[in-house]
């Protein structure tokens, strides 16, 4: 029996994919809570990370050490950087990623994937403009907040990584509010009174929130889709 490693930021994400592990419990390890599971022959373990590098950081260091896992699957909601991904889309970072699906002979059998360079910034990006500026200067074609400091410790622990990520918003369909109000970095959650105070005084962001969560739903599950034919190939 494998044991597989899964790292999301935030329980937004993880939501559909943890209902689906077997015997599901939640473990404390170095301080890190962690949820274990399984599927198939695979012993499951999940990590939530938090956004950004500061607490990435440290929660993957302490959930990485004296461990030996097989694989790790880092995965999660990502940001398109032009209007040729759409919200949905699936992107395997070839530039993280160590596992190579078509030399492993594990291919996604029903979800079509793009494979293409993620970029991991220091902040959410509210603009297109910025999100053009950024592919011009990177050639990537997503961005999010966590893959780069995932994949240096899984180099130092020598753990294979698979970057798997799914387009929540794209320069057309931006995030509906700024992500100030959206989300709050320093307490890793949003701050619902001021998100409710925003949209008060800012009533068509109501339907922008509606319709950015009916995206994220359905990212979600074409997500959670994915990570479960990963691993049931594996």
């Amino acid at each position: 029996m494998t044991r597989l490693a899964v790292t999301f930021a935030l329980r937004t994400e993880s939501s559909e994919f943890l209902r689906r592990l077997r015997g599901r419990t939640a473990i404390d390890r170095h301080g890190v809570r962690i949820v274990r599971g399984k599927m198939d022959n695979h012993i499951i373990e999940v990590l939530h990370t938090g956004v950004g590098e500061k607490v990435c950081r440290q929660w993957i260091e302490k959930f990485l050490r004296d461990q030996n896992f097989d694989r790790l699957i880092s995965t999660g909601f990502a940001g398109a950087l032009s209007d040729e991904l759409k919200v949905g889309d699936l992107l395997l970072a070839k530039n993280f990623s160590t596992i190579d699906l078509n030399e492993s002979g594990l291919p996604f059998s029903r979800l079509p994937i793009h494979m293409a360079d993620l970029l991991t910034v220091p902040a959410l990006i509210d603009s297109s403009g910025e999100r053009n500026r950024i592919a011009h200067a990177s050639g990537a074609a997503a961005v999010d907040m966590e893959t780069e400091f995932i994949a240096r410790a899984c180099a130092e622990h020598g753990v294979p990584l698979l970057s798997l990520r799914v387009i929540t918003d794209t320069p057309r369909q931006p995030f509906p509010a700024p992500m100030k109000v959206l989300f709050d970095m320093e307490r890793q959650r949003t701050d619902y009174r001021q998100l409710s105070s925003y949209v008060l005084k800012n009533p068509a962001t109501l339907w922008r929130l509606i319709r950015f969560g009916i995206g994220v739903a359905h990212a979600r599950k074409a997500l959670t889709e994915a990570i479960v034919d990963l691993v049931r190939n594996l």
